[in-house]
């Protein structure tokens, strides 16, 4: 039986997540997915110019985990650029630096740190202590198997 994969922390959400080319009927358009992880990793090291090993502190994964991680993200983006693909931006194993909660009593919102979230979910409300709460959802291409508490590392920042 594999291990489970850790938690990659994103620091942000993209604004968009979908690209295609123009001028190919959508219909007639391969894709390929693109997870929050291996787009993180993009703008980490492609965009924000870090080493390989400061971006994998800041993912919180080790940096040989990294370089495959980002080694992938090139692959698929290479692809889609030279093949006409469309590219999916969606889901993977990820946190963000901090979760926003909802009380269903009181609807007082309030932000749980990722230190936090690792340790364990909250289970009541903080203002009026009431275990009615629920995480406000992210945006649909950003679901996916992330939000558990199997990460042990340090602070998502």
């Amino acid at each position: 039986m594999a291990r489970p994969e850790k938690l990659r922390c994103v620091a942000q959400l993209p604004n968009v997540g979908f690209f295609r080319p123009v001028g190919i009927p959508a219909n007639a358009l391969q894709g390929i997915r693109l997870s929050l992880g291996e787009l993180e990793s993009i703008r980490l090291k492609d965009l924000e110019g870090l080493e390989q090993e400061e971006c994998a502190q800041q993912m919180h994964i080790s940096r040989p985990t990294f370089h495959r991680i980002l080694g992938s993200a090139r692959k698929k983006l290479a692809d889609a650029l030279i093949n006409g693909k469309a590219i999916q931006i969606e889901g993977g194993n990820f946190e963000l630096p901090q979760r926003r909660f909802r009380c269903g009593n009181d609807g007082h919102e309030w932000n749980v740190p990722f230190e936090a979230m690792a340790q364990r979910l909250p289970l009541s409300c903080p203002v009026c202590f009431s275990g009615n709460i629920q995480p406000i959802p992210l945006p649909p291409f950003a679901t996916g198997r992330g939000y558990g508490r199997g990460f042990r590392g340090g602070r998502c920042r």
